[in-house]
């Protein structure tokens, strides 16, 4: 698809005569999203034959954190703590969303409340059925839903999401960077082991590329039809 075609369609419009295609991306985006999937359920299975217990480089990841605490990196690892939260994260998805109603890409705006949505649905409820235990030294939450991180896979689902919307490399960059700081703090102040943090990783690469591949087979298919209407 050409960049007039794909604007027009972000637009909900497609220009008369305009060919319609499939992103070539889509291909790629399913292959990512069904292998973060498998590998989503093979994590949550090896927890699970531990008796949901920390693994052993769950502890060395734990230990570690706690061999180069520091007054400073607390307060540094609280920052991504704080805006990732339920609030932090809710305040950024209406705002995105905003952003992209009011710049008439209505599709963009479903794609980023759905994706939202969806991953918060699924791990919500599968860390509350889980129940796995925090580290005992935990400086933020204590209650046991430590499986999957939650501030982990919504700071993935909207870092992936944006960078396959909007297609920039800085975004790509910033997101990759966001993510990786989020695993960092909830590691670094015991609110989640390792494994929980790479889970709520896979969980949100998985959601954010499969909701995306999916609202693009929505747009494409009704491209089609005002193009074919246009004819």
């Amino acid at each position: 698809m050409d960049a007039s075609t794909d604007d027009a369609a972000a637009a909900g419009t497609v220009a008369p005569l305009s060919p319609v295609g499939p992103d070539a991306r889509r291909a790629r985006a399913l292959v990512v999203g069904v292998v973060a999937t498998v590998l989503f359920v093979a994590l949550r299975l090896v927890v699970a034959l531990s008796d949901s217990a920390p693994l052993p480089i769950d502890a060395a990841w734990d230990d570690m954190m706690s061999a180069i605490a520091s007054p400073v990196g607390v307060i540094v690892a609280w920052v991504p703590a704080i805006v990732g939260g339920t609030i932090g994260m809710i305040l950024i998805g209406v705002a995105t969303t905003i952003v992209f109603l009011v710049r008439r890409r209505p599709w963009d705006a479903l794609n980023v409340g759905g994706a939202i949505a969806l991953v918060v649905a699924i791990g919500a409820p599968m860390a509350a059925v889980i129940a796995r235990a925090r580290p005992a030294d935990s400086l933020a939450e204590t209650v046991a839903t430590s499986f999957p991180s939650g501030h982990t896979a919504v700071a993935t689902t909207i870092a992936v999401t944006l960078g396959l919307i909007l297609r920039r490399r800085w975004v790509w960059a910033v997101g990759a960077t966001w993510v990786v700081l989020m695993m960092w703090s909830r590691t670094y102040l015991h609110a989640h082991w390792l494994s929980d943090v790479t889970a709520g990783m896979l969980e949100g690469v998985a959601v954010a590329t499969l909701v995306w591949a999916a609202i693009e087979v929505a747009r494409e298919r009704r491209a089609q039809r005002a193009a074919t209407a246009a004819v």
